[in-house]
């Protein structure tokens, strides 16, 4: 095949689809869930009214709000065999892969691939939005060597994780700031695990590994990571005095300021300004945090050196602060933004299987052509080559 166009490296700005699930735009800052202002989701909605929004392409009336929760509520629980393979896992494991393995297993026990049924696909959101808060919060207690505490059937989805987080109901506020966060991170269009997720969604395989897929790739430091990246920075900066120095020695280097920049938004993220006021909510509450001035200064400082660019806070800047003032341990903060993005996966799921054709992109060959097969014995051994003629280096290998 002959390629007519223009290469895009990461296909910045190449269209993957035709999609009514959520628009931004980023030169004014605005983004929408099925034509609703996220701004005000946050303010007048829940988390889960979105997620049906966002599969359903409606809000949902009351009736059918209470039977999507109490469904949600009835598939919280886990098999124990999915508990008892997390019990395995490694204590120094990122929670991010505990998270993708987990996930995938759900498919050994609920996979059909009836994707022309309408009631499995419900069934497949609701479980994979019930189970992956209970995953995520199972492998943090576990990890400290204790038992996961079981779903509490009388809290709220966001009451309901951070309970069997902390081992303790929460504060009111913490539940409903918690729940605005979960909106926020819901959908974001054609972001690098949505397209992940609409790939391999488009084989026919089953939604259990589309979100497995899509946990993979939100696990890069690129994507979700990069809000733990926010608080390592912050904590490296240490004071407000040391912050136009340390971004300065970051320029130098042409280094990334991790929480600032983004490929879509050219002005300050409309979420990270929700994210900031709610940091402010909590710091009123429960105490203030000392790297909240830092962060304020930063996004100064930034605003004085890049903000002609189009260098501005994103949606991580500020959400780490959130989390770090809900009492949520650093490696968690990724597992949580999936746990959000589950519902904007699913929904992207659903609108692929429904006008699916598997995705088989091209590219632009720059290799040779015609090269000769050259026969073992007459290839010549690298210079500098550590595995020498006798094929080893002198090290004895283990059976990892």
């Amino acid at each position: 095949m002959t390629f007519v166009g223009e290469y895009k490296p990461g296909l910045e700005g190449v269209p993957a689809t035709l999609s009514s699930i959520s628009y931004v735009d980023g030169q004014k800052g605005i983004l929408e869930y099925r034509g609703i202002r996220v701004e005000e989701l946050a303010q007048k909605s829940s988390f889960l009214e979105v997620a049906y929004l966002l599969s359903w392409g409606k809000l949902p009336t009351q009736e059918e709000l209470e039977s999507f929760e109490h469904d949600i509520r009835y598939h919280r629980r886990i098999k124990y065999r999915i508990r008892d393979m997390m019990k395995c896992f490694p204590e120094t494991g990122h929670p991010m892969d505990a998270l993708q393995t987990s996930a995938a297993a759900l498919g050994l026990f609920y996979s059909r691939r009836a994707l022309d049924n309408p009631q499995y696909i419900r069934e497949a959101v609701v479980r994979l939005l019930a189970k992956i808060p209970t995953m995520v919060a199972a492998f943090q207690l576990m990890r400290k060597g204790n038992d996961p505490v079981q779903p509490r059937d009388d809290l709220d989805y966001s009451a309901n994780f951070l309970y069997m987080l902390n081992e303790r109901e929460p504060h009111p506020l913490a539940a409903k700031v918690f729940d605005v966060c979960l909106t926020l991170h819901a959908e974001h269009t054609i972001n690098a695990s949505t397209f992940s997720a609409m790939v391999t969604a488009s084989t026919l395989t089953d939604p259990y590994a589309v979100v497995a897929s899509a946990v993979g790739t939100l696990a890069g430091p690129l994507h979700g990571g990069a809000n733990e990246e926010v608080l390592f920075m912050l904590e490296d900066i240490g004071s407000v005095e040391n912050v136009r120095p340390y971004l300065d020695g970051l320029l130098e280097r042409k280094a990334k300021i991790m929480g600032f920049g983004h490929r879509v938004y050219k002005v300050k993220d409309p979420r990270a300004t929700i994210l900031q006021k709610l940091a402010e909510e909590l710091f009123e509450q429960f105490g203030h945090d000392k790297y909240y001035e830092i962060a304020l200064e930063l996004e100064a400082a930034v605003q004085d050196k890049l903000g002609h660019k189009g260098i501005y806070p994103n949606v991580d800047f500020y959400s780490g602060l959130v989390y770090r003032k809900l009492g949520i341990p650093t490696d968690l903060f990724t597992p949580i933004f999936a746990i959000a993005r589950v519902a904007g996966w699913l929904a992207h799921w659903k609108e692929q299987i429904g006008k699916n054709r598997i995705y088989r992109p091209t590219q632009i060959y720059t290799g040779s052509h015609g090269e000769p097969y050259i026969p073992i014995e007459q290839r010549a051994v690298p210079l500098g080559d550590p595995l020498q003629q006798n094929g080893s280096d002198g090290r004895e290998y283990s059976g990892d």
